[in-house]
């Protein structure tokens, strides 16, 4: 059987129609069926111009195989995880590419109770049962179709992770990328005493503003502008499906979201101490601090959203959270949400009387890091093993690609799923020399 190049580690992402169209997207819900068994399924999708009609076909595929298909029509990512677990479907799908640019779509799978279907627990099968034609014969009942808005729900929902009794009046720039979150900041700011002022609030598949993803530095600037000019107390913004959130300070700082893990962190087990607190291997020495002295306790797991939310299962951790910006709750059936962390931010802001700077700038001092640094390698794997030669007199842990810890200072370096890219992190204890002088020694093997 070969392999269909849209299906990856974690979803299905491609371009279509080249690698992703209507016709995979209807053989893809037939594989599903097959694979899971499933009865009813939940259906979501993002603004692009494809993303319609993959619905449609994917619709149609579950009908043809006598499914039942709850369609809650444009939406979030969270809202697909939500919506499974609350409406008691056999599973999910959200028709997204999240930030890739438009010419791009995919899809992001979870089963009953929003556990996440990525390659390795189950998408291989589906992409056999699809190369193999395996499918099981279609259906002499149709399923029955229902259109469903859980909007309402939702809003509820996000209302049982803050108080808004507990929120400042503060002035907040929001920033929607012309993704899917607009809607949902419109609801919101009618509920909530924050003064938002929008940019890019309206969902356009031509994405006039460029891509909606915080992570490219340029993308970044009209956020910043709008702080500065307003005189705003904090910004975020989203990518296109809102699953992530990014966060400026007063000033129009970009806060790497490895400091927001270890202060949502801390506020978490303020209010549940004891609880387990699941981070990644990136960067770690700030968040295992802040757990340990608020009575928590750090667990590592390997990075992506499949990996975290089964550790979080498997130790039953309150939150999780990766420096990519991706947080994830427990009462949120263990999925992740960008629309939490920017209520929990507004209100610990609130609460604490303090702005983001205030409650960031003691971690980033104690833990200075380098933010994650990309680099094309013709030869990955011989990269990886190059280092691990020049750095084996450290410390040692293979978690997530290696991890070389010397006491004063560690970085992480792991290979990308899809891409011949390496991926470096390096962080230590309060040096900001010491961290620019080793992410520029390493960047030097890396990149020479």
């Amino acid at each position: 059987m070969s392999k269909i190049a849209c299906f990856k580690a974690y979803d299905i992402r491609g371009v279509v129609p080249s690698e992703l169209n209507v016709d995979l997207a209807y053989n893809i819900a037939r594989g599903y069926k097959k694979f899971t068994g499933c009865k009813s399924i939940v259906i979501g999708r993002d603004i692009r111009k494809s993303s319609e009609e993959l619905s449609t076909a994917l619709v149609n595929g579950f009908l043809d195989s006598g499914v039942d298909v709850i369609d809650i029509g444009l939406c979030g990512t969270e809202m697909v995880y939500f919506g499974t677990s609350y409406l008691n479907a056999d599973g999910g799908i959200m028709i997204t590419a999240s930030h890739n640019p438009p010419e791009y779509n995919g899809m992001k799978f979870v089963r009953e109770r929003s556990i996440p279907i990525s390659y390795d627990s189950g998408l291989n099968t589906i992409e056999e049962i699809i190369g193999n034609s395996g499918f099981d014969p279609l259906s002499a009942t149709k399923g029955n179709y229902t259109r469903r808005d859980i909007s309402d729900e939702f809003v509820v929902h996000l209302g049982t992770f803050y108080d808004v009794n507990k929120m400042n009046k503060m002035k907040v720039v929001v920033n929607a990328g012309n993704g899917c979150v607009g809607p949902m900041l419109d609801r919101l700011e009618k509920i909530l005493p924050i003064e938002m002022i929008k940019l890019f609030n309206d969902a356009d598949s031509n994405f006039p503003n460029g891509v909606p993803n915080p992570m490219i530095e340029a993308n970044r600037k009209p956020t910043i502008d709008a702080i500065i000019e307003n005189k705003a107390d904090l910004g975020v913004a989203w990518d296109g499906d809102y699953d992530r959130c990014f966060f400026f300070d007063e000033s129009g700082e970009f806060i790497e979201g490895y400091y927001i893990v270890g202060m949502l962190a801390k506020s978490i087990l303020k209010m549940n101490p004891g609880e387990k607190i699941i981070h990644d291997p990136r960067l770690v020495w700030n968040t295992i601090e802040v757990c340990r002295e608020a009575g928590g306790e750090a667990v590592q797991s390997k990075s992506g959203h499949a990996f975290i939310k089964e550790k979080m299962r498997e130790v039953n951790a309150i939150y999780g959270g990766e420096m990519s910006a991706h947080h994830y709750f427990r009462d949120n059936a263990y999925s992740d949400s960008g629309l939490i962390p920017f209520l929990l931010v507004v209100q610990l802001m609130s609460e604490e009387g303090k702005s983001l700077s205030q409650l960031v700038n003691e971690m980033i001092e104690k833990y200075p890091c380098s933010g994650e640094i990309n680099s094309k390698i013709a030869d990955a794997p011989a990269k990886l093993e190059e280092i691990k030669a020049k750095y084996s007199d450290g410390e040692f842990d293979y978690t997530d690609g290696v991890s070389v810890d010397y006491g004063n200072w560690r970085f992480n370096l792991r290979m990308s799923n899809t891409e011949p890219i390496i991926r470096l992190n390096v962080e230590t204890v309060g040096d900001i020399p010491l961290m620019h002088a080793k992410t520029e020694e390493l960047l030097a093997i890396i990149r020479g």
